[in-house]
């Protein structure tokens, strides 16, 4: 497994238009691409601060995984994922070495990529995606 660095940080937010705005404002972000995910409960939007992608995830519901983290914890950043040329390939390997994984096969995620998820337990509180491509 050949990881290529980190792919975006995703931040869960409570309304995304007001999340877009302040990254515009405070940073000069640019928005690159907005995506309802109804297979993930979320509406997400990728903004470019520089050279890095921030990811900022609103839940479509309070029943959904960012509706429930953000009744837990409130907004914060969410999640890291890495950028990998194979996503099945990640996780075979992550697997063999013992890691928890959400996802045991990848799914579509946002611009369509391939992503797989991490447990949070495997890497040290931080819940991790593998994506593809990007």
């Amino acid at each position: 497994m050949e990881l290529r660095g980190i792919h975006h940080i995703g931040v869960a937010v409570e309304d995304l238009d007001e999340a877009i705005a302040t990254y515009e404002r405070l940073f000069q972000a640019v928005l690159e691409h907005r995506q309802v995910l109804d297979s993930q409960g979320v509406e997400a939007a990728a903004v470019l601060v520089g050279e890095s992608r921030v990811e900022l995830l609103a839940p479509t519901g309070s029943d959904t995984p960012v509706g429930r983290f953000l009744a837990r914890r409130g907004p914060g950043m969410h999640h890291v994922a890495y950028a990998t040329d194979d996503v099945a390939e990640a996780l075979g390997h992550l697997r063999a070495a013992g890691a928890e994984l959400v996802d045991e096969v990848p799914r579509p995620g946002l611009f369509g990529l391939e992503v797989a998820f991490i447990h949070p337990d495997a890497v040290h509180g931080v819940l991790t995606e593998v994506v593809s491509g990007g």
